[in-house]
Order: structure tokens, then C-alpha cells, then sequence
């Protein structure tokens, strides 16, 4: 019994996980998104730049998150992996059909769903294609180690070592020397 409900756990932990991944943070980056958007927008004069980017960032999160809650949605019920695109046109077609709905009656949740299903899908599928050479790009910025920031060798910012480092100091040590003993026979003379 004790055993059920540490799958139990664990199952839930890594829906947790997948909530968060999946829904609450593209929901927030659209909002931040959308916020910018409002930034630029052309409305901004007449309805004032706080009013406008913050409706934006609303519209872009309550699309998203109606969009990725439907997405997981779909892959539950559907029980396949998160990276089916079968998954992004259905929950984009039922976000948009809701949305259009709600915005343009029986006319906008047809011309919203179908728009939904293929910016949506679209997205997850250049998502998909992106997710590798990210994953690449990141792992050659980063030492493997210690997940320091590792720089190119071009840069002329260098992490030394510590055998370059006791150089560099003993350079600085020799250096100073003579800068103290230049300035000591300037100051005698």
C-alpha cells in the first residue's frame, strides 16, 4: 500500500514538473511577450502605454495558456509523448474554436481555430527543430564540470589556471618593482 502512493508521488511530482515546463512558463513568456508588443503598438498614444501593454501581455498569456493547458490536455487523454504535433493542431483547434467564440461568434471560432491549429502547430513543430541545436549552443557555452559560463578563445577575457595565474602574478610583482624603483630615482634626482 505504502508502495502505491509513492508512485502515486512520483507520477504527480512529474506532472508537476510538466505543468511547469509545459504551460506555466510559455504562459509567462507570452505575457512577457505581449507586454512588449504593447510597447510598440500604434495604440499606445491613444489609450496610454501602461493600459496597452498590459493588455497585450493579458491577450498573449490567456492565449497561450488556454493553448498549452489544451496541448497537455490532448496528451493526457491521448496518452502520447509531448512532442506528438497531433497534440498542438487538436488543442489548437479547440482553443481557437473557444477564443473565436468568445470573440466573433460561430463565423470567428471557425476562422480562429483553423488559424490556431496552424500557428500553433507550426510553433511546436519549429520548437521541436530548435530544441537540439539549442541544446548544442548551450552546451558550448557552459563548462561540462562546473556549469560555469565558458568563454570562446577568441575573447580577450581569459580564465587562467593556476600555474598561469601565479605567471601573471609574478609579472605584476616584477612590474610593480620597477615602477617603484623608477619613481624613487625620479624623486632622489
Amino acid at each position: 500500500m505504502a508502495s502505491t502512493t509513492h508512485q502515486g508521488e512520483s507520477s504527480s511530482s512529474s506532472f508537476s514538473e510538466d505543468w511547469r515546463h509545459r504551460i506555466l512558463i510559455p504562459t509567462i513568456l507570452a505575457g512577457v511577450a505581449g507586454g512588449g508588443v504593447g510597447l510598440v503598438s500604434k495604440h499606445r498614444k491613444v489609450h496610454g502605454l501602461a493600459n496597452i501593454s498590459a493588455t497585450y501581455a493579458a491577450n498573449f498569456a490567456i492565449v497561450t495558456g488556454c493553448y498549452c493547458g489544451a496541448r497537455e490536455f490532448v496528451r493526457v487523454t491521448r496518452k502520447t509523448g509531448p512532442d506528438d504535433l497531433l497534440n498542438s493542431a487538436i488543442a489548437g483547434f479547440g482553443t481557437g474554436a473557444l477564443l473565436g467564440r468568445l470573440q466573433g461568434g460561430q463565423l470567428g471560432a471557425y476562422r480562429y481555430s483553423i488559424i490556431f491549429a496552424a500557428v500553433g502547430t507550426a510553433a511546436d513543430f519549429a520548437a521541436l527543430k530548435l530544441r537540439p541545436k539549442l541544446r548544442n549552443f548551450s552546451e558550448s557555452m557552459f563548462d561540462k564540470n562546473s556549469g560555469v559560463l565558458k568563454l570562446p578563445e577568441w575573447s580577450p577575457i581569459q580564465v587562467l589556471d593556476e600555474e598561469a595565474l601565479a605567471a601573471k602574478q609574478a609579472r605584476e610583482e616584477k612590474l610593480f618593482a620597477q615602477r617603484a624603483l623608477g619613481k624613487l630615482s625620479k624623486e632622489e634626482s
